[in-house]
């Protein structure tokens, strides 16, 4: 999910009576730790992260001498009840990444000119493949029980979960080669201008790997600190992971697992039941209306513009003006609710397009591969 920083996540029953996931925890709240601390109020060190590798009297490595890593080390003994040893073990095995911090640079740069004619090609170009269509039918295939699921219990179509995970990370075979303490401590204490954020995401990354009762020093993802099939950050796991397989355990390597957070996301942003995404309008905007998934206009005020949707929409949402610039020409779409939710996992008109378009075609391929047996 941490393309954002860039660019910058049909059921007929109500949702009301949507089933809870058979196989998910409900004692388990969202967030909760697993682990529990002991009587002095300090929590016990994860099962797997040796005692004696992970404890150290001060950091050493690539961060010994940082006064910021020493301070979040204070921060995160008296905040969260950690073992000043323990953390410190941790952060000595942390590694430097300087690709990490040249890319983050030269990403962040502003390049200055608009996008160009075709650009939406391009783009669609990448995850509109026939590996993405058949390996999303694929996926579709073996886990499609847990989509069921997700999609009863979370309102959200098994193709749209199926395509955030395949333009993620064509479903699990990209999750990234990085570890995730390596990123997140290169970015906190090496990238002075994104340093809040990725202090931030260490500290839910070390909560994660406490609750979960993993070692901090085996999770890897991209080198921004994402993980798994959907590519959650640390923040967003402790906010909507679930156990969806029902093994104890939040795990977004796990397909099913992942299957369940995609759509739990997408149903706390406010994915609407059984509402469309997107209405392509014919019209070419006169003047110079604004375009983009936060530029939301009335039916009427794109009517008196001469633009109309080529199928029904919600009666009174805004509608989102889409400016997409495709070989073609310039293409022109009314986003609705749903589209906007798919911005919230990127904030990008194209990412949410070619989630859409993705969507589409691995769910005409799937129903094809059904009927033809």
């Amino acid at each position: 999910m941490y393309r954002a920083l860039f660019v910058v996540l049909l059921s007929i029953f109500l949702v009301a009576c949507a089933p809870t996931p058979k196989r998910a925890h409900p004692d388990r709240p969202l967030g909760a730790a697993g682990a529990q601390p002991d009587q002095s109020g300090a929590y016990p060190v994860p099962p797997g992260a040796l005692p004696g590798r992970y404890s150290a009297a001060k950091v050493s490595g690539d961060y010994a001498g940082y006064p910021a890593v020493d301070a979040f080390v204070q921060k995160m003994a008296s905040k969260h009840g950690f073992p000043r040893e323990y953390l410190q073990g941790v952060l000595s095995q942390a590694k430097r990444k300087q690709w990490t911090i040249n890319y983050m640079n030269a990403q962040s740069a502003p390049s200055g000119t608009q996008p160009k004619p075709g650009a939406w090609s391009r783009y669609r170009a990448k995850f509109l493949t026939e590996q993405h269509i058949a390996g999303g039918a694929a996926f579709w295939r073996g886990h499609s029980a847990a989509l069921q699921q997700a999609a009863s219990a979370y309102g959200v179509p098994p193709e749209y979960i199926v395509a955030i995970i395949g333009v993620e990370t064509q479903y699990g075979r990209n999750v990234g080669n990085h570890r995730i303490l390596d990123a997140l401590t290169t970015l906190a204490f090496d990238y002075p201008r994104r340093a809040d954020y990725f202090a931030e995401e260490l500290e839910n990354f070390l909560l994660m790997s406490r609750d979960e009762r993993i070692d901090p020093a085996q999770p890897v993802g991209s080198f921004a600190g994402a993980m798994g099939l959907g590519q959650f950050m640390p923040g967003s796991f402790l906010q909507w992971a679930v156990d969806f397989d029902g093994d104890g355990r939040r795990n977004l390597w796990d397909p099913e697992d992942a299957i369940g957070c995609v759509a739990h996301y997408f149903a706390e942003h406010g994915w609407r039941r059984g509402e469309a995404v997107v209405a392509k309008t014919q019209a070419r905007p006169a003047g110079q209306l604004e375009t983009g998934f936060d530029a939301q206009y009335s039916a009427d005020q794109l009517a008196s513009y001469g633009i109309r949707p080529s199928e029904p929409t919600v009666p009174g949402e805004p509608l989102r003006l889409l400016l997409l610039r495709a070989d073609g020409g310039d293409e022109y779409w009314l986003g609705q609710q749903n589209f906007y939710v798919i911005t919230r996992y990127n904030h990008s008109t194209h990412y949410a397009m070619a989630v859409h378009h993705l969507a589409q075609a691995v769910k005409q391929r799937y129903q094809g591969t059904l009927a033809a047996r």
